[in-house]
């Protein structure tokens, strides 16, 4: 099979995904830029939204894990053209996503206090406690969005959650834009604020979306089937938690880096500096991930789809065709951060005090290690990503927590403080570790191509 022609297909079903995506990064980075626009000491508000998310992204990308269970087996069971099995994963999926959403909501509504406990500036603990709690709330309709994307997702009807996803953002700056700054007479709530439109618009995300797959035509298949296929089975439950454990474990090794780099960036002293400076490049480094995060879930999706019908020659083309593309794009991100590290900051923190100038110098270097670090990201994202498709998610679970936990938490650490690397310590360690991830995930999946290479 040609590889140009699987590339083309893949990237027709991943750009829905990766607009979505982008557009819920974009969330992100504009209440980052709307909160580092409140004042001339804005970075202090900016490190305390970056603490209170490195709090929250470790049991929230546990529960967005679990929510991909859905796509993987809706797309197998498309594959083979069992309308039944679609309705029934989509009935026990949603409320397994639904219980997790509540738990870990509930779960950071009581641990709350951690934030003190971390070593932190105690200013910007103090800022952070009431945007932690706003935005744990608003987990629970963000996952059960993900849910519901999920299921159309592996369904390959990706434009509805995208179109969703691209109109919460004008609503979302709208929101902030009444509640950060205190237009129209609402009160000036400033990162409280951003925390709040977060929330409204991820629940008006949901609601609509639930509305379009209950009544839409295209989801009539499957909805008409409530009656029979609507029902919690455990085997059905047993068979997504199998996927969705290790997938959420994988996701959760990595975000746990990430949020644990920005604790310990945080307890590095300078007043919350090195902490809001590497926020911002982590910021540009995620929102350049999601194009990579895109194309792994397409070719997840489509990889599960021929997994399904037992096409090998297939799934060898769908997979090699998606690794060129993401090692393509990883290169070219790598290219325009190095050009535009000392623009890209800027668009963060727009008041250039001195404060605010002394976070941008550092962001700018970190910048220049984020380069390499997109190469590797968008490589090994996409191979854990076609893994998943053929159901392989155990021992590469294992990989992620070396590569990781063993590997590149702890080296990063080593270089920040035996060589007062600082936040430049950190992000070496990450290139290391997420190196170790696509080199060792990337061999696993050729080899698992070269075992079943007689398999049509």
């Amino acid at each position: 099979m040609s590889l140009k022609i699987e590339a083309r297909n893949t990237t027709k079903l991943a750009l829905p995904i990766i607009f979505g995506e982008l557009a819920q990064m974009l969330l992100h980075i504009i209440d980052t830029a709307m909160i580092g626009a409140t004042g001339p000491e804005s970075y202090k508000q900016v490190a305390a939204a970056a603490l209170a998310l490195s709090v929250i992204n470790i049991p929230f990308v546990l529960g967005i894990g679990i929510t991909i269970s859905v796509s993987q087996l809706v797309s197998m069971a498309k594959g083979k053209g069992d309308d039944k099995a679609i309705s029934h994963y989509l009935y026990n999926g949603f409320w397994i996503c639904a219980v997790s959403a509540v738990v870990i909501s509930l779960g950071i509504e009581g641990g709350q206090n951690i934030l003190f406990h971390l070593g932190q500036d105690e200013e910007v603990a103090k800022l952070a406690l009431p945007f932690l709690r706003v935005m744990g709330l608003s987990i629970v309709p963000m996952l059960l969005f993900m849910t519901l994307k999920q299921f159309t997702d592996g369904l390959e009807y990706t434009r509805t959650a995208m179109v969703l996803s691209v109109l919460s953002l004008p609503i979302n700056i709208f929101i902030n834009w009444l509640l950060v700054f205190g237009n129209l007479g609402f009160p000036r709530m400033e990162m409280v604020g951003a925390a709040y439109g977060t929330l409204i618009t991820r629940s008006l995300i949901f609601v609509v979306l639930a509305y379009v797959i209950l009544t839409h035509r295209i989801y009539k298949p499957y909805i008409s089937l409530r009656k029979e296929q609507w029902q919690l089975k455990w085997t059905s439950i047993k068979e997504l938690l199998t996927i969705g454990i290790p997938s959420s474990l994988q996701i959760g090794l990595e975000a746990g880096v990430f949020a644990v780099s920005g604790i310990i960036v945080g307890s590095m002293g300078g007043g919350g500096k090195q902490l809001a400076a590497h926020q911002v490049a982590l910021q540009c480094a995620s929102f350049t991930f999601m194009v990579s995060m895109g194309l792994a879930q397409a070719g997840s999706i489509r990889v599960s789809n021929a997994f399904g019908q037992g096409k090998w020659s297939k799934i060898s083309a769908i997979g090699k065709s998606t690794f060129l593309l993401a090692l393509c794009y990883g290169v070219l991100c790598a290219l325009l951060f190095v050009v535009f590290r000392h623009v890209l900051p800027i668009a963060f923190l727009h008041n250039q005090s001195e404060g605010n100038a002394e976070v941008i110098m550092i962001a700018a270097n970190l910048l220049l290690l984020a380069g390499i670090f997109q190469i590797f990201d968008a490589t090994q994202v996409i191979s854990a990503g076609l893994l998943r498709g053929i159901k392989d998610v155990k021992f590469p679970t294992v990989l992620v927590f070396v590569a990781y936990w063993v590997l590149g938490l702890p080296v990063g650490y080593w270089l920040a403080k035996t060589f007062n690397l600082q936040a430049s310590g950190i992000w070496w360690g990450f290139i290391i570790g997420l190196a170790f991830s696509s080199i060792s995930l990337t061999k696993r999946f050729l080899n698992k191509l070269k075992s079943n290479a007689t398999v049509s």
